[in-house]
């Protein structure tokens, strides 16, 4: 009888072995690696992170100031409204100008959705602080006549004194635009304080003194006012031999009736012939103004890329540099089971990461200039969101590229040429 072994059930092989599994470099410790050589390095880190960080800082001080001095301006323009038209006569070919008809402010006054009209008209008179100022000194000042609800309709208002009323718009009084102020050195109203008018033809009585009765505030939409020396119309057609046609009209109409009195208005001031008045919106112009700056702050952008670029060419030469200085660094990790991957990723991250800090002190930078310059000027601080993502996606954007080369160089070390340094 034959006994039966019992079976012995197989027991499965292993597989194959494949060799080692490939080393994988984490996250923390990539992090570690990319500051371990700014962390050594400080004082060429920081030079080299410089020059990215004047440029980063130029584009966001550029694009925060002109938001800044946009948005103030805007907010200046809808305060002050946008409805306010001028009325003028076109130059002639000889490069003067005639003047508008003396009807014209009433008849545009008759137009549907006007509510208030003012008007300036210019005179030949000559103004300076004293007698004794060479008559060449003029200082580009006006001796016009005014209404005496201008300041309202422009505008503006008093910085000092009183405007004209129907007493003073007879005498020997004037009103200072804020310029006009400066330029005589007239910085306060008081009293007896006057100033000295010639080339008038005064009705044969010569040259006079005019008393200052008031200064008025810089006037945004109407900036020719700011460089008159305003008198009134009776004052001026009595004494300064003025004809009592206007030179500019101020018209104010309602906010939905604006663009029909714009089409109306030329035909309105001078029916006989409405292609010699010239008709505009100041507010459009200072708009227009906004859009100019904006343009031209383009040219300082370029700057700043053209800064941002040399700090790019600076933080390539510094990891080119680091990474001869570093083969025994290099040649100690390969041996250890660093890849040519790892490599290039440590030396590009290391790059990345001096560029974001140079990125990130630049926004700072930038940002801290711009609140400065606005709170100076009076302005709410705008720093647009592209101006500070735009910048630090160039700094890191550039560094990338500028440490590509110098990884590629570092990860081509055979491990035995890297380990000769040591």
């Amino acid at each position: 009888m034959t006994a039966t072994l019992p079976r012995v059930p197989a027991v499965p092989r292993p597989p194959a072995a494949n060799g080692p599994a490939a080393a994988r470099l984490r996250t923390r410790d990539l992090a570690r690696l990319a500051t371990a050589g700014l962390r050594a390095r400080k004082l060429r880190a920081a030079l080299s992170a410089l020059g990215i960080a004047i440029g980063v800082a130029a584009i966001v001080a550029v694009l925060g100031l002109s938001s800044s001095s946009a948005a103030a301006l805007n907010a200046e323009i809808a305060a002050l409204g946008t409805n306010l038209l001028t009325a003028q006569s076109a130059q002639t070919i000889a490069g003067g100008s005639d003047d508008l008809p003396i009807s014209a402010p009433a008849m545009i006054a008759r137009l549907p959705g006007v509510y208030q009209v003012q008007s300036t008209g210019g005179t030949n008179a000559n103004v300076y602080r004293s007698p004794l100022i060479p008559p060449v000194d003029t200082n580009a000042l006006t001796v016009d006549a005014t209404t005496l609800g201008l300041p309202a309709t422009t505008g503006t208002s008093l910085a000092q004194g009183e405007f004209l009323n129907a007493a003073t718009a007879r005498e020997p009084v004037c009103v200072l635009g804020a310029a006009a102020a400066q330029l005589l050195g007239i910085d306060k109203v008081f009293p007896g304080e006057r100033i000295w008018v010639t080339g008038t033809g005064v009705n044969g009585n010569g040259d006079l003194w005019l008393y200052v009765g008031g200064i008025l505030n810089p006037d945004v939409l109407s900036p020719d006012v700011d460089y008159s020396v305003l008198v009134g119309f009776p004052f001026a057609q009595h004494y300064l031999s003025f004809d009592g046609n206007p030179t500019t009209i101020y018209v104010k109409a309602a906010d939905n009736q604006v663009n029909t009195v714009d089409k109306l208005l030329a035909n309105q001031a001078n029916p006989e012939d409405p292609s010699g008045i010239d008709v505009s919106e100041p507010s459009s112009a200072l708009v227009a103004q906004v859009e100019a700056k904006s343009a031209f702050s383009t040219l300082f952008l370029g700057l700043g890329a053209v800064a941002l670029l040399v700090g790019a060419i600076g933080v390539a030469n510094i990891m080119v540099i680091a990474a001869l200085e570093r083969r025994s660094e290099i040649g100690l990790r390969r041996a250890l089971g660093a890849t040519r991957r790892h490599i290039r990723i440590q030396f590009l991250s290391e790059t990345i990461a001096l560029s974001l800090l140079g990125g990130v002190a630049g926004i700072i930078t930038g940002a801290v200039a711009t609140a400065i310059y606005a709170h100076a000027k009076g302005w709410a601080t705008v720093i647009p969101a592209e101006a500070w993502a735009g910048g630090l996606g160039a700094a890191v954007l550039i560094g990338a590229i500028a440490g590509l080369w110098p990884a590629l160089r570092a990860a081509r070390m055979s491990p035995t040429q890297a380990l000769w340094s040591l």
